[in-house]
């Protein structure tokens, strides 16, 4: 009988999803957590990585931490391929070799944006930018160095952890008497309590259910919607009276170009791993409803 208690890693810890994965190791005491910050272990430092995994017997490794400031990657392309692939590449690295199974988070940024319907694992990448470009070398140096590497892709990540989407319309709904959102650019958001729910029952699994090629897995919550859909669920659920107006990409210029139509199709992770994943809007109220009772 082996009773050795599993041990996680998650790394990016103080992030959306790292903070959503805290939260919820409460509910998994048969399992050993240890998070750490980019402070506590900075993914770039070979030398450091390794040590950690010296110095701690490590089951599995959730790679959390990332360079998610995609505008300014474009001015920033060192350091966005520093952290997002040859760190990611370094990890997967260590991890075979310290026989720990590596879970990646990656982005719907690797592809263009051009699709026109749910986009499939294994469909053409096609990063249009320095931020996915960077994602892109990371899923590829990550498999290359590792191919028992888990990587999911996911799109639009909000939480009540962290700086995103829902929490700036919020700021400016409380604030302004109306705003702009973009309103052509087409893709789901994720809730990362949910993303970080659907990692642990990929844990739990052990092993798939249906045995597709594994690698990569695309998640997000269910339903197509644009930030303008998304901006006025925000204000109808909290009953703002702020006006949402919509604005097409044109008029909202950024330094990076944004991928017109990100949906992905999560057939094959539900499939695989028999997760469930909650529609968007659900999500979102529960979110809300965090966020309120912080406030």
């Amino acid at each position: 009988m082996d009773n050795h208690q599993q041990t996680i890693l998650v790394t990016g810890a103080n992030g959306q999803l790292g903070s959503e994965l805290r939260a919820l190791s409460a509910s998994y005491l048969q399992y050993k957590f240890l998070f750490v910050t980019k402070d506590e272990l900075p993914i770039d430092d070979v030398e450091k990585v390794t040590n950690y995994f010296n110095n701690y017997p490590i089951d599995h490794c959730i790679n959390c931490a990332a360079y998610t400031a995609v505008d300014k990657a474009e001015s920033e392309m060192e350091k966005a391929f520093l952290i997002n692939a040859d760190a990611v590449g370094n990890l997967a690295s260590v991890c075979k070799l310290y026989n720990t199974k590596f879970i990646h988070i990656s982005t719907d940024y690797v592809f263009d944006g051009t699709a026109i319907e749910p986009i499939k694992e294994d469909q053409k990448v096609n990063p249009i930018g320095v931020y996915g470009a960077s994602k892109l070398k990371g899923e590829e140096l990550a498999i290359a160095n590792n191919p028992d590497t888990i990587i999911i892709r996911t799109s639009w990540v909000y939480s009540s952890f962290g700086n995103n989407f829902v929490k700036t319309m919020l700021r400016l709904m409380s604030t302004k008497e109306s705003i702009n959102v973009v309103s052509d650019q087409h893709g789901c958001p994720t809730y990362a309590a949910d993303l970080a729910a659907a990692i642990m029952s990929i844990i739990i699994a052990k092993r798939p259910i249906i045995n597709y090629p594994l690698s990569i897995f695309n998640y997000s919550n269910a339903g197509m919607i644009t930030w303008y859909d998304f901006a006025v669920a925000i204000k109808e659920l909290t009953g703002s009276k702020c006006i949402v107006n919509p604005i097409p990409t044109a008029q909202y210029p950024t330094p990076a170009k944004r991928p017109h139509y990100s949906v992905l199709d999560t057939t094959k992770i539900r499939q695989t791993f028999g997760i469930i994943i909650p529609e968007w809007k659900l999500s979102l109220e529960k979110c809300l409803s965090i966020l309120a009772a912080k406030a």
